[in-house]
């Protein structure tokens, strides 16, 4: 629906229309946008993931190293913000009520309704213009060592792991309060237990179900918010392929990025159903 074709936008303004109209047919341009996409489709299904316009390559060669570097942009923001959300939300409950609770409450309820470019680029600001610790463009090379890719990919992860902390922490306090007035926390309060080994004994291993569903779908939303991300800091991944690919109008690199980032999405989507499944007896003999 957006004005102009990847024609166009290759031959520039000044080419005449026969020569627009010429590369049109080249590129199959004068088919319908349905059959386009389902013979593309049925490549795809073969393995086959087409040809970039722009670049004349296979989308298969261009696809792996991307991934790469979005998979391992995914990688460190989970390592990085699950273990501090848990921790938070652990904390949160075990000073339930206090002004503590309260504050970080009202602070991880005011991330979570920041938008992903606001913290993004107040963390350039901080970070690489005023404090100059880390790079506003966050480029990695193949061949870049962990180190280096970490150190590159430093403001994007932070930038994910705050919205999802906010995310994780407020709903593992709200999990773990929940579980406060249940007959086995009474049992466990009753016989002595500390309320620290109250939650981390007894709490959180019947809040692991919840937990896992929890984390599996903010890791879902990692998939949508590293668009944004990507597109900030100039990470060369499967984002910023795909927005690149927008703007040239290369629509088979367009529909193989929205594939695989559809296919996680929907897969991720399983695994928390599954989790949920996996650790509620109820959910399992209902299925049965």
């Amino acid at each position: 629906m957006l004005p102009g074709d990847v024609a166009q936008i290759m031959l520039g303004e000044g080419a005449s229309e026969a020569e627009v109209a010429q590369l049109r047919r080249q590129l199959n341009l004068d088919r319908p946008a349905p059959e386009r996409y389902l013979d593309w489709l049925g490549g795809m299904a073969q393995g086959d993931w087409g040809v970039s316009y722009t670049t004349k390559r296979p989308i298969g060669e261009i696809l792996p190293v991307r991934a790469r570097n979005t998979a391992l942009l995914t990688v460190l923001t989970v390592l990085v913000a699950v273990p501090v959300a848990l921790g938070l939300g652990v904390l949160m409950a075990l000073f339930a009520g206090t002004v503590f609770d309260r504050g970080l409450s009202v602070l991880l309820l005011g991330l979570s309704a920041m938008p992903e470019f606001l913290i993004a680029t107040a963390g350039v600001l901080v970070f690489a213009v005023r404090l100059q610790w880390l790079p506003a463009i966050s480029s990695v090379s193949p061949d870049a060592g962990l180190a280096d890719a970490a150190r590159a990919l430093a403001l994007p992860v932070l930038t994910l792991s705050l919205i999802i902390v906010a995310q994780i922490a407020r709903m593992t306090r709200a999990t773990l309060v929940g579980l406060a007035d249940r007959p086995f926390i009474e049992m466990a309060q009753l016989k002595g237990a500390s309320r620290l080994r109250v939650l981390l004994v007894h709490a959180l291993a019947n809040a692991i179900g919840p937990l896992a569903n929890i984390v599996t779908l903010n890791i879902a939303f990692l998939v949508s918010g590293v668009v944004v991300v990507e597109t900030i800091f100039a990470v060369p991944g499967l984002a910023q392929l795909m927005i690149n690919a927008v703007s040239n109008r290369d629509m088979p690199v367009v529909e193989a990025c929205a594939m695989i980032f559809c296919t996680t999405y929907v897969l991720l989507l399983l695994a928390a159903d599954l989790f949920g499944a996996a650790f509620n007896p109820r959910l399992r003999r209902s299925a049965r």
